[in-house]
């Protein structure tokens, strides 16, 4: 199993800003691709982005350019920092980390609610 140390969710005014962060002190991520996936109210879980161990990222196209996932591997811990949200981006978030063996491990989530 992998512990999750989730922080940085909240209520928000449409426009304004959080950063989500999500570290997994007993492992070391440095070669695992990091994701930040989202469940609206009602819905299915969702992509919203990722980055692979080489620094390449993916975005789903509701978030580009408002968006940014980043890692900081000497800490073990990931980073989605969320500008200009929108009621839409409400949800709860969740981190999920995959091994180089194809092992996913999921973060517990935390709630992210947008006013507008």
């Amino acid at each position: 199993q992998v512990q999750f140390v989730g922080s940085g969710g909240g209520l928000v005014q449409a426009g304004g800003s959080l950063r989500l962060s999500c570290a997994t002190p007993g492992i070391s991520f440095r070669f695992y691709t990091i994701g930040w996936y989202r469940q609206p109210p009602g819905k299915t879980r969702e992509l919203v982005t990722t980055v692979t161990s080489g620094g390449i990222t993916t975005y789903a196209d509701s978030v580009k350019g408002r968006f940014t996932i980043s890692r900081d591997s000497a800490k073990n811990t990931a980073y989605l920092q969320m500008n200009s949200l929108k009621p839409e981006d409400t949800g709860v978030y969740f981190c999920q980390v995959t091994s180089p063996g194809s092992n996913v491990y999921w973060g517990r989530g935390t709630q992210v609610t947008v006013s507008s």
